[in-house]
């Protein structure tokens, strides 16, 4: 009963979280970013992407904000001390895959897996993306990935498929890719594609916790193998460390025999219920103190006169009297220097100047203004 009413407890978390990150992203999308997240800044992997610039420049690269490193700071905590418990218990995108999943279950009956030979070296690509992202990351001190990340397609959705497509153009693809897959394969992204799954478990395979099965009472039956999301055998082994855990505890949750599969912290048995709480306090309440301490930020500070933005500082969502404001510019000479006709209002968002002048980018702009 205690197992189930946590399993609720799960997908109640998994679906709020999932929820709130979407409606964010999505008015920051459709109304712009002075008052929305973007669904960079609620994301921790950009704080990895961003951490090259903060240190030696220390700047964020463009999209990030102090929300970024404090979320990838709870769940590097997390991943120390629970393992993968961000990936199975929190992150919005391994929500997504689960929906589907459940859906795909419903439609052929069944979950499939692909055969050891593909699977086992597939697993491995998800490191190789972690590696490349961050390479292209630090060295063009931008969020290189961004047109590459599935996550970055799914918060531009709301703009419609020709804008998405021109600016996550393999975005876009992975997004679907990922939602076919998930049809079909449990977790298909997080198993062989997701860096910050990787980063995870590489965390946590120095992390005191694991997952025990007492060999005496398991009757293997083997629905432990069977509702593991990452396809773990685990009827087959006595301690699960498995790098690819996403201690979603689905294990636990399945098993007929109370007590034959037990989370342990530093060798001592901990309640599913108990590792829900902690990691939802953790991540929840650190969230809550840098909020209140003014820490956590998500969107940019209002454009005023009394301070002057480097052009590198200028976002798609400002309007062109922002911009002319920010920097201190004559408006009439903006309009020169952007070549942007001045029958286009003051008020046109940057990121909107497209639909007057078709070649117009952002990234552009900013160049032509340095």
């Amino acid at each position: 009963m205690k197992n189930k009413l946590v399993k609720s407890l799960r997908y109640v978390i998994l679906a709020a979280v999932l929820i709130f990150v979407t409606i964010q992203s999505y008015l920051h999308a459709a109304i712009g970013g002075k008052d929305y997240a973007s669904i960079h800044a609620l994301c921790p992997y950009g704080a990895l992407e961003s951490l090259y610039s903060l240190i030696f420049n220390g700047t964020f690269i463009q999209k990030i904000f102090s929300s970024t490193f404090i979320l990838l700071g709870l769940t590097l905590i997390l991943a120390l001390i629970f393992r993968r418990s961000f990936c199975g218990l929190i992150c919005p995108f391994g929500t997504i895959q689960e929906l589907f999943g459940k859906l795909g279950k419903k439609l052929f009956k069944k979950r499939f897996e692909l055969p050891k030979k593909i699977d086992n070296p597939l697993r491995y690509l998800k490191y190789v993306v972690l590696f490349v992202t961050l390479y292209y990351g630090w060295k063009t001190a931008g969020l290189w990935m961004s047109p590459y990340d599935p996550w970055a397609a799914y918060g531009h959705v709301i703009e419609g498929p020709v804008a998405l497509i021109e600016e996550f153009p393999v975005g876009s693809i992975l997004l679907l890719v990922t939602i076919i897959g998930s049809l079909l394969y449990d977790r298909f992204f997080c198993k062989y594609l997701c860096p910050m799954g990787a980063f995870y478990g590489i965390l946590s395979k120095v992390s005191p916790s694991k997952i025990t099965r007492d060999e005496n009472t398991c009757v293997n039956c083997g629905l432990c193998n069977k509702n593991c999301p990452a396809n773990i055998k685990v009827s087959e082994m006595k301690t699960i460390k498995s790098a690819e855990c996403l201690n979603c505890q689905s294990c636990i949750f399945s098993c007929p025999k109370k007590n034959t599969l037990k989370f342990k912290f530093l060798g001592k048995g901990i309640a599913p219920l108990t590792v829900l709480v902690i990691v939802v306090s953790i991540f929840f309440g650190g969230i809550g103190i840098t909020k209140l301490t003014n820490v956590y930020q998500t969107t940019p500070a209002p454009v005023t006169s009394s301070k002057t933005l480097n052009p590198e500082e200028i976002k798609g969502y400002m309007t062109i009297q922002e911009v002319a404001t920010a920097l201190k510019m004559d408006i009439g000479e903006l309009y020169k220097k952007l070549n942007i006709p001045t029958t286009v209002p003051k008020e046109t968002k940057l990121k909107d100047v497209k639909s007057f002048v078709p070649d117009f980018e952002v990234e552009t702009a900013r160049e032509s203004l340095k």
